[in-house]
């Protein structure tokens, strides 16, 4: 696996035009939660970063700030993105590479289907977000850091290792 960071945003405007082309939208809070994991399964598998940042563990769920500013304007509503189509998906595909493009397949087949909803309650229920949040009460607002090793640790074991 390259070892080189992609830039968060094309990651974002990939799972942005897939979700134009087949028509399943999402909001910040599901593009939120898809970069978690694109995230946290590439710590787990490869031991570095897809991309640079760090999330956060907000109520709702892991947030990378930089991100949740740049579709802010949202709120809760599906991103619309005209220029996001089936013919930026070559384009994207081409500056993430093939094989990250492999793998975020693989993040889409798993959590693409998902609804906002789903996937908040799914990190809600996972150590790395908890272990954030300790101490906390559920509504309680926080900034706290997400620990790269975290992430790495509990989704680790969930991975086949090779002998």
């Amino acid at each position: 696996m390259e070892e080189r960071l992609v830039d968060y945003r094309n990651i974002a405007d990939y799972f942005i035009a897939l979700s134009n082309v087949t028509g399943n939208l999402i909001s910040n809070l599901t593009l939120q939660k898809l970069m978690y994991y694109a995230q946290a399964w590439h710590l787990a598998l490869f031991d570095h970063r897809l991309f640079d940042g760090t999330f956060e563990a907000w109520v709702h769920g892991p947030v990378l700030p930089s991100l949740y500013r740049d579709y802010k304007k949202f709120s809760w509503k599906p991103i619309e993105r005209d220029d996001l189509n089936e013919l930026s998906i070559p384009h994207l595909e081409k500056t993430l590479g093939k094989q990250n493009t492999e793998f975020l397949s693989e993040i889409v087949e798993e959590y693409f289907g998902l609804t906002a909803y789903e996937l908040e309650r799914l990190t809600h229920q996972e150590d790395p977000w908890r272990r954030a949040r300790q101490g906390l009460n559920a509504d309680e607002p926080c900034d706290r850091p997400i620990q790269d090793a975290w992430m790495a640790e509990f989704y680790q074991q969930f991975t086949v290792q090779e002998a």
